[in-house]
């Protein structure tokens, strides 16, 4: 058995003791801290002992946030599992599935509570919550907390009712600019950021291999010819904002040229240029051409299929301002679009990859577990619905809650649906974003993105569900000559960026280095023996110190034949600090 964390209000032989886990604990109880490890690298269990720490020393009742109903379930049911309470201390969950009515008098009730954001943010507000009552505030996936957000909100609510509450966000990837992590920080009043690499020593021991591989598919011919008329109608309007000076990008169309061109249309028309209405509704229809001819030719049928549909319910809701919406719909060009997607198979390339490599991975590991991400939920029925005859295939599909505009799954039975899939009843998940944050997997040992993300958040969560307990796999699909290859260098610069970004806003913060006091109720056993966490810590840091002096051949001293002495060369892992892994750490 590996060693294990011992605390009062933990239950023993539960969480096992990894020194940069108790590292991260220590700085957030110092201070409010923003939370950085990469994924599967166990940042619910310093939640876990933050909040078990924090419940021992203050009176107060401790408060978890999670994104989703699912998320909400497994925090839930894994605190339960953990936490050792006083008798007769209870812990909650709390959603919108619950009215607010039943939720009235039950918040006081419990010492922890797990919940949504929106559920707290309108139980505060209505004052059937009193955040001054809560001592400590753990927000899963802090990155949503940006804009007007409901948990954004409720960082705000919780400074303004009790100022010396601590709150710890947590996540993966905060964002891959420093105005990003600035936001995070400053929404939920994080006063300190505490982020380590996966590559750093501390943390290596307990990564699992991960194999990346992009896959370059071509585009069938039916989809080009398709998406031509789009195309043509599309460049005509860009040749036009070109001329007019809206559109300057050179090269193809792009959504960031695009979003530039109707920021200058808006000041344009706030300096009551007549031409600038027009040019406004025209760019409207560009963003709508780039995006749906896109869909197309980078995810296939059924995504464009369902972007269409969704044009549609929009407009049979009749908003205001859908007049131009209402043309678009009507033009010949986009009937005859509609007319060809009527009941047609999905041909894309991509459909014949995501069959071969599910077959392969079937045959090399038949008790494995394999994720397929798609950003529509037509495009995930169309998956499932051909894979489903691959013999020794069962798969699922796991989509969000329904809404105005989609089909969706209850929260029932979305927990219902991960459960069979961790159970083996299920062997492929195929989800939409929904499946992205947090789904703590054992043996998701494949993941297939059906297409890249641009965002940098997204795909780190997303690549964060394979190998998180043994080695995996990820496959990227992406469609040749498409926005997918933008779309590719895009997250992967951006993820490229991101640590940098966090340790320039570290930087200018106040640093906390707080000495390893603050852990003085955990100890570690270990082979029958107990040990105080600081001893620990310090030990873990020796041996993997000298593991890493067991590999550096760097010589000592040559003999140099002019007779001067030469001095040893100091590679650049030798200079840097310890726990560095890059340069961006000098920041």
């Amino acid at each position: 058995m590996p060693p294990m964390i011992s605390h009062p209000l933990l239950v023993e032989d539960e969480i096992e003791a990894r020194a940069y886990q108790l590292e991260a604990t220590n700085a957030s109880l110092a201070s409010s801290t923003l939370l950085v490890l990469p994924t599967a690298m166990g940042k619910t269990a310093v939640q876990w002992m933050v909040i078990a720490e924090t419940l021992r020393t203050c009176k107060g009742n401790a408060l978890l946030l999670a994104p989703t109903n699912a998320l909400v379930e497994q925090q839930y049911r894994g605190l339960e599992r953990v936490m050792n309470l006083e008798k007769g201390e209870t812990i909650s969950k709390m959603t919108g599935a619950i009215a607010p009515s039943k939720r009235k008098g039950c918040w006081e009730k419990h010492r922890i509570v797990v919940a949504t954001p929106q559920v707290v943010r309108n139980d505060a507000q209505n004052g059937i919550l009193d955040l001054s009552k809560i001592s400590v505030l753990v927000v899963d996936e802090a990155h949503h907390a940006t804009g007007n957000t409901a948990v954004a909100q409720v960082g705000d609510m919780l400074m303004k009712a009790n100022s010396k509450a601590t709150i710890l966000g947590a996540t993966a990837s905060p964002g891959w600019n420093e105005t990003s992590v600035e936001e995070v920080c400053g929404r939920l009043h994080l006063d300190g950021i505490h982020v380590r690499g996966i590559d750093e020593p501390m943390l290596k021991p307990y990564a699992s291999t991960l194999e990346i591989e992009e896959i370059r598919v071509p585009v069938p011919v039916e989809l080009r010819e398709m998406a031509e008329p789009l195309e043509s109608w599309l460049e005509a309007i860009i040749s036009r904002e070109r001329r007019l000076g809206h559109y300057i990008r050179s090269g193809i169309p792009t959504m960031g040229g695009l979003n530039e061109a109707m920021k200058r249309v808006q000041s344009a028309i706030a300096r009551e240029e007549r031409v600038a209405y027009r040019s406004a509704g025209d760019l409207g229809i560009a963003i709508r051409l780039y995006n749906i001819s896109n869909l197309l030719v980078c995810q296939g049928v059924a995504a464009c299929r369902e972007a269409i549909r969704r044009m549609h319910i929009r407009l049979e809701a009749k908003e205001r301002g859908e007049k131009k919406l209402k043309e678009f719909l009507e033009d010949p060009r986009i009937r005859n679009l509609e007319a060809s997607l009527e009941g047609m198979s999905e041909i894309h390339s991509k459909v014949s990859f995501t069959r071969r490599v599910i077959r392969q991975e079937i045959s090399r590991n038949p008790d494995g577990r394999m994720i397929i991400f798609a950003n529509y939920r037509d495009t995930v029925a169309a998956i499932v619905s051909f894979i489903e005859d691959i013999p020794g295939v069962n798969p699922t599909p796991f989509v969000g809650q329904a809404n105005q505009e989609k089909d969706g799954m209850s929260h029932s039975e979305q927990i219902e649906r991960l459960n069979s899939f961790r159970k083996g009843d299920y062997n492929v998940l195929v989800a939409t974003s929904v499946g992205e944050e947090g789904l703590d997997i054992p043996r998701a040992d494949l993941v297939l993105f059906y297409e890249p993300v641009g965002s940098e958040i997204r795909t780190i969560q997303r690549r964060g569900r394979t190998g998180r307990h043994d080695s995996g796999t990820v496959y990227v699909l992406i469609a040749q000559n498409t926005r997918d290859e933008g779309a590719t260098a895009a997250a992967a610069k951006r993820e490229q960026r991101m640590l940098i970004a966090i340790r320039r806003v570290k930087s200018k913060r106040d640093s906390f280095n707080p000495d390893l006091e603050l852990l003085s109720s955990f100890s570690i056993v270990e082979d029958g023996k107990i040990i105080e966490a600081k001893e620990f810590i310090q030990s873990e840091r020796n041996r993997l110190r000298e593991e890493l002096e067991e590999v550096d051949n760097t010589p000592i001293m040559e003999n140099v034949e002019d007779g001067e002495e030469k001095h040893p060369e100091i590679t650049p892992q030798r200079r840097r600090r310890r726990g560095q892994s890059g340069i961006e750490e000098w920041y």
